[in-house]
């Protein structure tokens, strides 16, 4: 796939490696300023299952569960 994107695109070695620079940092910006913020909510990395009020109690710098 890279090597058909290179050989499409114009001009030298020079100016196809500036054109590509430039794609990769399109699709970074693309990818941070609207698909991660929209999968943001779906993905699970908030949902934690332990807080400080989760029953917890340290006896002997052993964790037991009540």
């Amino acid at each position: 796939m890279y090597g058909w994107i290179w050989r499409h695109l114009p001009g030298n070695a020079w100016v196809r490696a500036a054109i590509s620079l430039l794609m990769i940092l399109a699709a970074v910006y693309l990818l941070f300023q609207y698909i991660f913020p929209w999968a943001e909510p779906l993905l699970p990395f908030n949902d934690v299952t332990v807080d400080n009020n989760s029953g917890l109690g340290a006896v002997g710098g052993v964790a037991v569960v009540r």
